[in-house]
C-alpha cells in the first residue's frame, strides 16, 4: 500500500493501517532515540511515546507525504526532553543495530567519537543524519539559529574526524 493511502486510513481510526506505517519507519526511529540518547530502554521508551502521541495526533497531520519527517519531529521532541529531563545519561552505546558492510574497527571508532559528543550535539547530528532534517528545520525544532545548527554540526564532525584518525 502507498504510504499515502495508509495515512489516510489511519486518520481514519485504523490502527492496522497506522502498524504498517510505524513498521516501515520503526528502525530509523529506534536508531535515532538509540543514538541520540545512547541507553536502549531510554530509546525504546522515547519511541513508544512518540508513536502512542502520533496515533493520537494521527489526525493533525495535513500532508501525507510528511508522516515520515512528522514521526521524527514527535521523536526529537521526546528525545530532547529526555535528554533535558535526566542530564547526560549513564549508559553506554551497547545495542547492536545493523550496520553497513565494512570496516568494523572504524565502525567502533566512529560509534565511540559519536558517544562522546555532548547530548545536544548528539541530538543535533541525529536529527541531520538519521532523519534528513535540514538546518533549518533542526534550528526550528530546537530554538536554535541555522546558523547556530551548521556551526555545531560543523564542530561536531570535526570533533568526532579529529577522534577516528
Amino acid at each position: 500500500m502507498i504510504a499515502a493511502t495508509l495515512v489516510g486510513q489511519a486518520q481514519k481510526g485504523d490502527v492496522h493501517a497506522f502498524a504498517l506505517l510505524y513498521k516501515q519507519f520503526y528502525q530509523d526511529l529506534y536508531r535515532f532515540a538509540l543514538y541520540t540518547l545512547r541507553n536502549t530502554h531510554d530509546a525504546e521508551d522515547a519511541v513508544s511515546d512518540a508513536v502512542t502521541d502520533a496515533f493520537a495526533q494521527i489526525r493533525t497531520l495535513r500532508n501525507a507525504d510528511a508522516f515520515k519527517s512528522w514521526m521524527f519531529r514527535i521523536l526529537t521532541a521526546k528525545c530532547a526532553r529526555r535528554l533535558k529531563m535526566y542530564g547526560e545519561p549513564n549508559a553506554e552505546l551497547s545495542e547492536d543495530i545493523p550496520m553497513p558492510d565494512g570496516d568494523l574497527d572504524a565502525q567502533i571508532d566512529v560509534r565511540q567519537a559519536f558517544s562522546s559528543l555532548p547530548p545536544d550535539d548528539r541530538l543535533i547530528l541525529s536529527m541531520s543524519i538519521f532523519a534528513g532534517y535540514s538546518s533549518q528545520e533542526i534550528g526550528n525544532a530546537l530554538d536554535m539559529n541555522p546558523n547556530t545548527v551548521r556551526s555545531r554540526q560543523s564542530r561536531a564532525l570535526k570533533k568526532m574526524q579529529g577522534m577516528v584518525e
